[in-house]
């Protein structure tokens, strides 16, 4: 079998615990025949799971010492076309294009599952909710403190949460200890589900005109959203008082207690000034 060892730089931490598969997969409920992208599969425990469920899969792995050993590990997987590699990177606008022609994802519904590395976690949040085909589901193994993040309550609001219940309902689903990975990072992480995954919320404002005021009320933690709005945006605190209004905002409110409907509202009448 060949082997090696995982490397910093890609944030590889290769998940042992047989456990954490198994809610993972569940989590994602499996239909047999459906389609599931996998980013960054590496040593395939995970695929592996996908694969006995019954999904086709579609996986993306950067690493290509990981595709050599995913095709050693799932040689008949891939010849009865049940597993599908993309060696490359999904942030890469080529692999990307890849990733959506009729021999992956074509124009077909998919989910996403994933234990992906920390540091491209906002990153593919946005990529896949925001800008690429949106798949039906999306199960993430995250950093705690990202999932925690994501799911924030009222008074816990920040950009990633807001941009992510946006286009969908997060879960926090379960926790996962660092010592179900290999090498153990420094954290613990979590199960994440998206579910409920469109753009209908979006349908009377553009992705840059809600994340413009999202970015500029929640510029400066906690201080009040007028004066954030007011030097961020260059609009006087008399227009935004009758904004704050129409949209049900109290003029002494902060970014962090406002949850994504009121923002989406504010957004609309700021558009109309």
């Amino acid at each position: 079998m060949y082997s090696f060892h995982a490397k910093k730089s890609l944030g590889q931490h290769f998940l042992r615990s047989k456990d954490a598969i198994k809610k993972i997969v569940a989590t994602a409920e499996i239909v047999p025949g459906e389609t599931v992208l996998e980013i960054g599969p590496g040593e395939g425990a995970l695929t592996e799971a996908l694969l006995e469920a019954g999904a086709r899969v579609v996986a993306v792995e950067a690493d290509a010492r990981c595709i050599l050993k995913l095709e050693e590990r799932f040689v008949d997987a891939i010849k009865v076309k049940k597993l599908l590699l993309i060696h490359g990177d999904a942030r890469d606008k080529k692999i990307q294009a890849e990733l959506f022609q009729k021999k992956f994802l074509g124009v077909f519904l998919y989910k996403l599952v994933a234990n992906i590395p920390y540091y491209i976690t906002g990153m593919l949040f946005r990529l896949f909710l925001e800008k690429l085909r949106q798949p039906s589901l999306l199960v993430f193994l995250v950093q705690k403190e990202v999932a925690r993040q994501v799911t924030g309550r009222s008074g816990k609001e920040s950009v990633l949460s807001l941009a992510v219940k946006v286009f969908g309902t997060p879960c926090y689903v379960a926790k996962v200890k660092r010592e179900a990975f290999s090498p153990s990072p420094k954290v613990d992480s979590a199960i994440i589900l998206i579910t409920d995954i469109s753009r209908v919320r979006l349908k009377e404002l553009s992705d840059e005109e809600y994340f413009r005021v999202v970015k500029a009320g929640l510029g400066s933690k906690r201080k009040m959203l007028l004066g954030n709005l007011s030097r961020g945006l260059d609009i006087p605190k008399e227009k935004l008082g009758t904004v704050f209004r129409k949209s049900g905002i109290g003029l002494y409110a902060r970014g962090e207690d406002i949850p994504v409907e009121k923002w989406i509202a504010l957004a609309i009448e700021i558009k109309k000034i």
